[in-house]
């Protein structure tokens, strides 16, 4: 599979090569690396490697890039009626199988974590499509690192291909049906997507070097600090025995506040101390500057000063609704604008995922409450029927129960319907919604003329005997070269056929 990978670069040399030779790449602006502190970065690369400079950025990148990640994905064909609850899934098609596992190496969760990341950090994410020589249709996706991928624009038709550059520096032509590419739309180049991180380069430079002055000051403070004057110039060698003495003695955490012992030298205390630096204070802000540029919250990433059941729900669904779902959007309008296309007869097909906001029971109970509300003032109208009403509420259909489930069983007696009937306002025997008519002439079988007008409580029961709503399972005429002419009709709220 990785060959196979490689080998489609490869084979999309030597078409799109013909087409682009003269056309310029865009530069992508690379600089320096982040080394140690090396200093800030604005390309891709750059953008990348601040996700392991400084921790609160980590934890957003790796909370949002774990939560997309996990989301359960469908396939669905559309309905003709356009509405979401009807549409049918699919459970077997090529479209489902390459998004489950895009490669070899990568099952979709972990194809996912990938190039979220590369979206969250450079505000780009690149698949580079896979296929066989001789087939059209997607057999791998590959998620490419930004600072790798290059868009060629074209005059006339806004965008002519792109250039992979390899780790060993060689360019690679792809095609438009290649590449998908997932950007933030960036309002100075409709070519590349916009990066959150660019927006808090000087605040990620200022706590990194807060962290490393913090690391020097353990590691290499030589307490008391200051500096040693001497009256007269020391020769090499009592230089290095002052300085050998000097750091045996105060350099490291160990020694740090001895007491400084001089024989030749006089001290001038320098010292000052992190309290005045404010350096936890100034950490804590750098947090926060990450933390509005990505919109999350403390408790979004786990950082939990006052919190309840109830506030921690909401903060969970507030994360879903405002963090998780517009990233699995923009997957869904990827997946279904541009993958399927690219599998035949897919066009009444649709990709869509399972709802990550977790449900809410105080929402869940008050609709319940006002769905029940609504179908009671519906059925105290009288004017439709039973089964419709629970449909237009959104309540599944429901049984009328026989017998009371308590501690001990109620006979059904004449007595127990009557008080039955008389708390609900209805006869029982008008509760059994369907009955069987059945025609009755010389043709008619023994089972059909005994089942004549029996009755059943909706229509699933019905059809468990006459699939359809006509024709018995039990009737023996066809045995006679006769078809069964019984049928269920659903019955008016009194008692009467409709």
């Amino acid at each position: 599979m990785a060959r196979s990978f490689l080998g489609s670069l490869a084979n999309a040399a030597g078409t799109l090569r013909t087409r682009t030779t003269e056309l310029p790449v865009p530069f992508t602006g690379r600089t320096a690396s982040y080394g140690a502190f090396a200093g800030p970065r604005r390309d891709a690369e750059g953008q990348m490697r601040a996700m392991t400079a400084v921790g609160t950025l980590f934890a957003i990148v790796d909370r949002t890039a774990n939560a997309t990640a996990l989301v359960d994905w469908k396939l669905y064909r559309k309905a003709k009626s356009g509405k979401r609850e009807d549409r049918t899934e699919v459970t077997a098609h090529a479209a489902l199988d390459l998004w489950a596992r895009p490669n070899a190496f990568m099952p979709r969760q972990e194809f996912v974590e990938t190039f979220q990341q590369h979206f969250d950090l450079t505000g780009e994410a690149w698949w580079v499509i896979a296929r066989h020589a001789r087939s059209s249709m997607p057999l791998e996706l590959w998620p490419v690192r930004p600072d790798r991928m290059t868009p060629v624009p074209d005059r006339d038709q806004f965008l002519s291909g792109y250039i992979y550059t390899s780790p060993d520096g060689e360019q690679v032509p792809l095609e438009l049906d290649q590449v998908i590419q997932l950007r933030r739309p960036n309002p100075l180049d409709p070519y590349r997507g916009l990066s959150p991180v660019l927006s808090i380069l000087p605040d990620l430079d200022t706590s990194r070097y807060a962290a490393e002055w913090s690391r020097a000051f353990f590691m290499n403070s030589a307490e008391p600090g200051g500096i040693i004057e001497v009256p007269s110039p020391l020769s090499d060698e009592e230089f290095d025995e002052l300085r050998d003495r000097w750091n045996e003695q105060h350099k490291g955490v160990q020694n740090a506040h001895r007491v400084a012992i001089l024989e030749h030298g006089t001290w001038k205390d320098r010292t000052i101390s992190q309290r005045d630096m404010q350096f936890v204070e100034l950490r804590g802000a750098t947090a926060d500057r990450v933390r509005e540029a990505y919109g999350i919250s403390k408790t979004a990433i786990g950082d939990f000063e006052d919190i309840n059941r109830a506030s921690a729900l909401a903060a969970k669904s507030w994360f879903a609704e405002q963090q998780t779902v517009p990233r699995l959007e923009r997957i869904k309008g990827a997946l279904n604008n541009e993958l399927l296309p690219m599998f035949p007869r897919s066009e009444d097909l649709e990709f869509d995922y399972e709802p990550p906001t977790p449900p809410d029971p105080e929402i869940e109970a008050q609709q319940l409450t006002a769905r029940a509300n609504a179908a009671k003032a519906l059925a105290d109208a009288g004017l439709w029927d039973a089964d419709d009403i629970l449909s237009a509420v959104g309540l599944p259909e429901m049984r009328r129960a026989a017998t009371l489930a308590g501690p001990a069983a109620v006979p059904v007696t004449d007595a127990w319907q009557e008080s039955v009937a008389g708390l609900l306002g209805e006869d029982i025997e008008n509760a059994q919604r369907w009955v069987v008519k059945a025609v009755g002439d010389d043709n008619t079988c023994d089972p059909c003329r005994e089942n004549d007008g029996r009755t059943y409580r909706n229509r699933a029961d019905a059809y468990k005997d006459y699939p359809g709503g006509q024709g018995y399972i039990h009737c023996v005429g066809a045995e006679h070269g006769n078809p069964c002419r019984c049928k269920v009709v659903k019955r008016g709220r009194k008692g009467q056929s409709e």
